[in-house]
């Protein structure tokens, strides 16, 4: 298998050298009490390595969040390591802006990815094409049923906030 190709489907490859340090920096932000800078756009995910047992940090970008109900949508791209700590101990914490929640992941259905990608890309066109490029989908047409389609094959999570919990 060729760098940047799997399951069929041809995807970037991942950064390295400098590119990798730029893409990691915002880990180094929430590090120094710099997370509310990034707004609603991102959030820091704490999760527990599933073979190693050990405390690991990502930032990921929000996909959708309901203040109401106390949830947020994370897509995953194909085999990411937090997605798969997440299958395995779905009971977190991750902080949104300055504030600190206890979370329980969920894994929608095909059909849910399709409906959240389908809201999501119109709001967030450039970074849509991005997800999908990064993921190795075409939606060359650029219509709301070619990125349903496609959220259809993308690994989604929602982030549930424990009961009681006031989310801002």
């Amino acid at each position: 298998m060729t760098p940047g190709h799997r399951g069929g489907r041809s995807r970037p490859p991942l950064p390295r050298g400098w590119r990798r340090r730029l893409a990691r920096l915002p880990l180094s932000f929430y590090r120094v009490g710099l997370g509310p800078v990034f707004g609603r756009r991102l959030l820091l995910l704490r999760h527990t390595g599933r073979n190693s047992g050990l405390d690991r940090r990502v930032v990921l970008e929000v996909v959708a969040h309901d203040r109401e109900e106390g949830t947020w949508f994370l897509a995953s791209g194909p085999g990411a390591a937090w997605y798969l700590d997440l299958r395995a101990s779905p009971k977190t914490t991750i902080q949104f802006g300055n504030r600190h929640y206890a979370v329980t992941a969920h894994f929608p259905s095909a059909d849910e990815g399709g409906e959240i990608m389908a809201r999501y890309a119109p709001a967030h066109p450039r970074t849509a094409r991005r997800l999908l490029a990064f993921t190795g989908l075409d939606v060359a047409d650029g219509s709301t049923d070619a990125y349903r389609r496609a959220g259809r094959a993308i690994p989604f999570v929602r982030l549930d906030a424990a009961p009681g919990q006031r989310v801002r």
